[in-house]
């Protein structure tokens, strides 16, 4: 795999968890209030969006952009919200104490 594959790869685990890591919205806006759960899935739909057109940028940069079908959307966004599994048992699962 090449360096560009290894990148996109932690561009991935980085953006995945972002939105369990704080309160503000994509880390930039802040709210006024906490972030419901709601907020977080839609943060995370836009964020595999974004590494998406991130990955399909470094694609076109080396050669052949391929076509690819539904499963290949179905099996990368399995694995985004795979990769957001750590942020989100730190955010729902782990209890601090206080």
């Amino acid at each position: 795999m090449s360096v560009a594959g290894w990148f996109i790869v932690l561009f991935a685990v980085l953006f995945a968890n972002l939105p369990f890591a704080n309160q503000r919205v994509f880390a930039l806006i802040p709210l006024g209030r906490r972030k419901t759960a709601w907020m977080r899935i839609g943060e995370l739909v836009v964020a595999y969006f974004i590494v998406g057109a991130f990955g399909y940028l470094l694609e076109a940069r080396a050669g052949n952009v391929f076509p690819q079908g539904w499963q290949f959307y179905a099996v990368t966004f399995s694995l985004f919200v795979v990769f957001a599994f750590p942020g989100f048992t730190a955010r729902y699962l782990v209890k601090y104490r206080t």
